[in-house]
């Protein structure tokens, strides 16, 4: 191999791993939780709320749904109906866990090799309600295996919210007034 293509090809390589094993992060006040039990998460959640980001704006009647691929990976089904073009809108992605599979640190992509965090910061033993941190203090969801949460939760997920360093008065409020 001539050596002029040997920088262009390590160059690849090294963008190519670093796009990889991109994403992941975590705010630095935050902790995944240990102990945690990827086939207990597993099934149809309902956001409760969100720090609102382009990709889910003007969204309601938000579920995520969990599943297990057959290479170990989670798959993620999104889906929302867009009250401004009034249709439901979908994404599918793939989740992996960035340490072990029973802390709740994940990456996320729905774009290829491009991955951002979903660390799971807190869930009750039962698995019915749970609070998600992003890779930065821009993303946060509040996350319920029904259509809504008791006071009592929400109040206690909003306090470790603050606590972490969210700005919890600009959640918005996910209606789930919709079948989907």
């Amino acid at each position: 191999m001539k050596s002029k293509y040997i920088a262009p090809i390590l160059i690849g390589a090294g963008i190519g791993i670093a796009l990889y094993s991109c994403g992941g992060g975590i705010p630095k006040s935050a902790q995944a939780v240990t102990n945690f039990d990827s086939n207990k998460y597993l099934g149809k959640w309902y956001e409760i709320a969100r720090l609102d980001y382009k990709w889910e704006r003007d969204l309601n009647n938000v579920t995520a749904e969990y599943s297990l691929n057959e290479d170990k990976t989670i798959k993620v089904d999104n889906k929302g109906y867009n009250v401004k073009k009034d249709k439901w809108e979908q994404s599918v992605g793939k989740a992996r866990f960035v340490k072990k599979d029973n802390i709740g640190m994940l990456k996320v992509s729905f774009f290829g090799p491009f991955y951002s965090g979903y660390n799971v910061v807190a869930i009750d033993p039962d698995y019915k309600y749970a609070l998600v941190a992003g890779e930065s203090l821009k993303y946060m969801w509040i996350l319920s295996r029904e259509k809504t949460i008791p006071e009592s939760v929400k109040a206690d997920y909003l306090i470790k919210a603050q606590e972490i360093g969210y700005n919890v008065t600009d959640l918005v409020w996910v209606k789930q007034d919709k079948a989907n």
